[in-house]
């Protein structure tokens, strides 16, 4: 699984992927059950349903570059030799981000299709999953028995529809159902600004996704909303509708769906402070903490995660009671050398790229230090429950007072903010803060609205900008709403 921001030169490499293991069988199938994310549902629907379940390969790298050609070919090659080694199966169920490039593949996904179809052939029945940021392509749809992906973003339902993939995949390896399915997708950009599903414009269209599934002919309706910082033919929203034995039911729902995504186009329009401003109106709030979404650096969406827009802003206008979290490697180190309650002073931030901002030069002194662990008990975005951002240093940086102090979180590894624990699990209480700041876009919500008297989307540079006219486009379909004028 990847989500791969083509416009960030970083790529992605083997040693990026962290695989779970699969051996021995049963403590693997436990071990992976405790999560609440799609292979979880898997596991809870094997169980519903009387499958037996072989996990075979299981590996995700945090979003970043393109895969390298050795990545995808070494991962896709084990992924088919586990297979072929495996018992005698019926089905696969099988887990992919649906934004991932490689390369030399700019649909990488549905290459794994394609691969998986020379090994097992053209009738075996493969469910796939996809996130709700997917750009979904036609080829892949025509590859796959059977393809849904997340209703939610933040992304809460995740082990809900690996729930669905195995009822579906249960009913195809019994002959009970014929699954057929259709795609459309509208010719527009649908911005991630507004692809958070509980609010509209989305919320009446995943609403009545919902509602199509209380049909029993209709095994799945999905919306996914894309992923524009893939700039590949596919890119873009999707409607995806699998029935049992009725296409026309499939292709007539998938358009009526699509066109209720067209309708609402006029209401996609970005009017967002940038770092500047939006630091400005955080300082004037009446009720705290005020949360800081930067759009420009979100670490989900593949972005360096060491943007100082914000940071830099809140020095400049000597803002108190801020938290900001940097991944920067060198600053920890920084900080360890020099040991907790003693002075600290770096350069921090803006060294990955030249997207994300300059580093920032910060004096104080070392709050703590972590090993940068932590596990979160709630279901959040994506469903993963351990986390590990490494090394972690908390500076408390010079101007706080005992009433507003201003926190520095350097981390050794990028860190997806998806969970309030990342903080509190360095001593830091979300609730006494002014401010916050969180990088991403709808993802951070799930964890950082419950403790938040309000949020504030910044229009932020960066690789995962949100305005698409920062960004040159040759790859993707023409013309495109929220693109062309």
């Amino acid at each position: 699984m990847h989500e791969s921001d083509t416009f960030n030169p970083a790529k992605t490499g083997l040693s990026d992927f962290t695989r779970r293991r699969t051996t021995p069988r049963q403590e693997a199938l436990d071990e992976w059950s405790r999560s609440n994310d799609e292979v979880s549902g898997y596991i809870q629907g094997s169980r519903e349903y009387g499958l037996e379940l072989i996990p075979v390969l299981m590996a995700s790298a945090t979003p970043k570059g393109p895969v390298t050609d050795e990545a995808f070919r070494v991962l896709t090659g084990e992924l088919i030799a586990q297979l072929r080694a495996a018992p005698h199966l019926d089905g696969l169920l099988l887990a992919l981000h649906g934004a991932m490039v490689s390369e030399s593949y700019p649909d990488a996904d549905a290459e794994v299709l394609r691969r998986l179809r020379e090994a097992l052939g053209a009738k075996f029945p493969i469910v796939v999953t996809h996130d709700f940021h997917a750009n979904v392509s036609e080829d892949i749809v025509r590859l796959s028995t059977a393809l849904l992906t997340y209703k939610e973003n933040p992304h809460l339902d995740t082990r809900e529809r690996g729930v669905q993939a195995a009822r579906i995949v249960s009913g195809i390896v019994r002959h009970q159902i014929d699954s057929v399915q259709a795609i459309v997708k509208p010719p527009m950009i649908y911005n991630i600004v507004y692809q958070n599903t509980g609010q509209e414009p989305l919320k009446h269209i995943v609403d009545e996704s919902r509602r199509l599934e209380q049909n029993p002919k209709i095994l799945a309706a999905s919306v996914s909303g894309g992923y524009q910082f893939a700039d590949v033919p596919a890119m873009g929203p999707s409607v995806i509708v699998v029935t049992d034995h009725d296409p026309e039911l499939a292709r007539r729902e998938a358009q009526r769906l699509a066109d209720m995504l067209w309708a609402t186009r006029d209401r996609l329009k970005l009017d967002l402070p940038d770092a500047a401003a939006a630091v400005r109106q955080a300082m004037a709030a009446t009720k705290f903490p005020v949360t800081l979404i930067d759009m420009g650096d979100n670490v989900g969406g593949g972005s360096a995660a060491d943007g100082t827009f914000i940071l830099s802003e809140l020095v400049k206008q000597k803002a108190g009671g801020w938290v900001v979290v940097l991944a920067d490697p060198e600053a920890v180190q920084v900080a360890v050398r020099s040991g907790i309650g003693q002075p600290f002073e770096a350069m921090t931030g803006g060294k990955a790229d030249r997207f994300h901002g300059d580093p920032v030069k910060i004096r104080g002194r070392v709050k703590s230090l972590h090993d940068g662990r932590y596990f979160e008990p709630e279901v959040r975005h994506g469903g993963a429950q351990d986390h590990d951002q490494g090394l972690t240093a908390v500076i408390e940086v010079e101007g706080s007072t005992p009433e507003a102090q201003n926190l520095l979180m350097l981390t050794t590894q990028r860190e997806m903010p998806f969970s309030i624990q990342q903080l509190i699990s360095c001593g830091i209480q979300p609730q006494r803060q002014r401010i916050l700041t969180a990088k991403g876009v709808i993802a951070p919500l799930a964890a950082y609205a419950p403790v938040s008297a309000s949020l504030i989307q910044v229009d932020t540079p960066g690789l995962t900008a949100v305005n698409p006219k920062r960004f040159t486009y040759r790859h993707i379909r023409r013309p495109l709403f929220g693109i062309e004028p």
